[in-house]
């Protein structure tokens, strides 16, 4: 039934997993390497909308003609990722650091020629002012192919039905050098805002958010200047706990946008519960959220190889845990 849309809607989340369900009962799609967005078309009017629900409408213009390519349909809410590509043609989370951060209209301008973006669509939950929470994966799936959302800077990726197909995608991207897959109960209702086993993420190589406690000043030419990065996590006391350093995956410009902005966060003490015996560091406010790539967690619960991604700021500090 129709029903007053929400100007906000928190998109469903998957649930991490080691291996791929069986069972045909699964739809699996490419896990793309980017960040989520909610999109909401009235007529004229686009809002585009985080995880945390801040509206980040002007930081794409590019999806400015979703409202021309929904004309008519009335109210519609789609779900997706926003991701820029390498040069490689691989999503590059480090890449769309370039305009998720960007806020004046100027600086989004300058750089939409050399950051181009692509809104990938999985979902459609409210179409023609219609809720479709309650709808099984399968219906919503074929509402939304049924919108031929084929436009230049948006598209619907495939899905791909059955144990067998969701196997081979998953190798396939292993080879290809891409993150992992999403895989959805076919007969899945839409959560909003919930962590579902309906839906599963597995991914080739383990990344997650962590929080940022401060920084070890580096060697060498980084002398006096970021070396390291402190991450960390909270668990459910709300007690940070410290997951080791990332001094890797850094550019010289990213460097110098985090000094910029961790300058006023800096605390005199530190924010892990067991903090770190580390010479040089300065301790921050643990507000920032990084997304950090790594092999795997040591037993004394640090990461092995790490390697910074980039900065996230869709969602709060304090929802950081440390992912199974």
């Amino acid at each position: 039934m129709a029903a007053k849309v929400a100007k906000a809607i928190p998109p469903m989340l998957a649930t991490p997993a080691k291996a791929m369900p069986r069972g045909d009962d699964w739809a699996t799609e490419v896990k793309w390497d980017g960040v989520r967005v909610m999109a909401r078309i009235d007529g004229d009017d686009l809002m585009l909308t985080s995880r945390n629900l801040l509206d980040i409408t002007g930081r794409y213009p590019e999806l400015g003609g979703l409202t021309e390519a929904l004309k008519g349909r009335g109210v519609v809410v789609l779900d997706g990722e926003v991701v820029a590509f390498g040069e490689d043609g691989r999503p590059s989370f480090q890449r769309l650091q370039e305009r998720m951060h960007v806020a004046s209209a100027a600086g989004v301008r300058a750089r939409m020629a050399d950051v181009p973006i692509l809104y990938a669509i999985f979902d459609v939950v409210v179409l023609g002012g219609n809720t479709l929470f309650d709808q099984p994966w399968t219906a919503r799936r074929e509402l939304l192919e049924s919108l031929e959302l084929n436009g230049a800077s948006w598209q619907v990726p495939a899905a791909h039905l059955g144990a067998e197909a969701g196997a081979s995608v998953f190798d396939a991207t292993k080879e290809a050098g891409l993150e992992g897959v999403v895989t959805k109960r076919t007969n899945s209702r839409y959560e909003p805002g919930k962590r579902s086993r309906n839906w599963l993420k597995v991914k080739h190589t383990r990344s997650q958010e962590l929080v940022i406690g401060g920084w070890a000043s580096g060697e060498g030419r980084r002398a006096g200047r970021i070396g390291a990065l402190l991450m960390g996590y909270y668990d459910e006391h709300g007690a940070l706990h410290y997951a080791g350093n990332v001094g890797t995956g850094f550019t010289e410009r990213m460097l110098e946008e985090l000094e910029a902005t961790f300058a006023p966060l800096v605390r005199p003490d530190p924010p892990f519960a067991e903090p770190p015996r580390l010479p040089n560091v300065t301790w921050l406010d643990p507000k920032l959220i990084a997304e950090v790539a790594f092999t795997e967690w040591t037993r004394e619960g640090t990461m092995r190889h790490p390697s910074f991604k980039g900065l996230r700021d869709d969602k709060p500090a304090a929802e950081v845990v440390r992912e199974s």
